[in-house]
């Protein structure tokens, strides 16, 4: 009795086998036979519903737009994945696109400067002798910046003291005394805005030349 029964549940199982084999074949032979189907400029596509059941149609339902879909060629092999990204997996994405561009921009960007920098100095020296005339022509225009500064700055101190004689005196300042003052002063406001851009111009050539050598070194081994 335990053999019959044995062998009946054995040949139930390979039955059941069967069957699911069956199905799975019954199953890819419809998805290859609507392919086939389809006119050559039609498409098809394989998506999962709600309840985890895979569908095959020409189109897409509406309700599923924002699910991940499988786009099928004739022979029923995947064309195209379309991967479906929530709002929060998009901007991840972006940013992480965009630094990669950024990232390969900057090595591109340092692979010039790299080919400029070894096209243009054959030794340490040269670069020093870049430097020093860079800097000289920074402190030429620094010093006459400043020659012009004094020379403004004196000539507002006069302007200002004339006006505190008609003060003084009780008397009403001169309109165009009053016009002078404001020029005065307004050059000398430029020059001093000047003088600064002077003074930050010449500390970023001291530091790009510094870059620049230690850059070499780096690149040559020279010294």
């Amino acid at each position: 009795m335990t053999d019959k029964t044995t062998s009946h549940s054995t040949r139930l199982s390979k039955d059941d086998s069967q069957i699911a084999g069956y199905k799975y074949k019954l199953l890819v032979a419809l998805v290859i036979g609507m392919a086939f189907s389809l006119p050559a400029a039609a498409k098809m596509y394989k998506w999962m519903d709600d309840n985890g059941v895979t569908h095959y149609g020409e189109t897409v339902p509406p309700e599923y737009a924002n699910k991940d879909r499988t786009e099928l060629n004739k022979a029923g092999r995947v064309v195209k994945q379309q991967e479906v990204l929530t709002s929060e997996e998009r901007r991840a994405r972006e940013q992480a696109d965009a630094k990669k561009s950024a990232e390969e921009e900057e090595m591109l960007e340092r692979r010039r400067r790299d080919k400029a920098l070894l096209n243009t100095y054959s030794s340490v020296k040269e670069i020093d002798l870049a430097r020093e005339r860079n800097l000289q022509q920074v402190e030429a225009r620094f010093n006459s910046a400043t020659s012009q500064l004094k020379m403004a700055d004196d000539k507002l101190i006069g302007l200002q003291k004339e006006a505190d004689g008609y003060t003084k005196a009780n008397r009403k300042i001169p309109a165009s005394l009053q016009e002078d003052l404001q020029e005065s002063q307004a050059r000398l406001t430029k020059l001093q805005q000047d003088l600064e851009k002077i003074r930050a111009e010449k500390t970023a050539v001291e530091a790009r030349y510094d870059a620049d050598k230690a850059r070499y070194k780096e690149l040559t081994g020279k010294e």
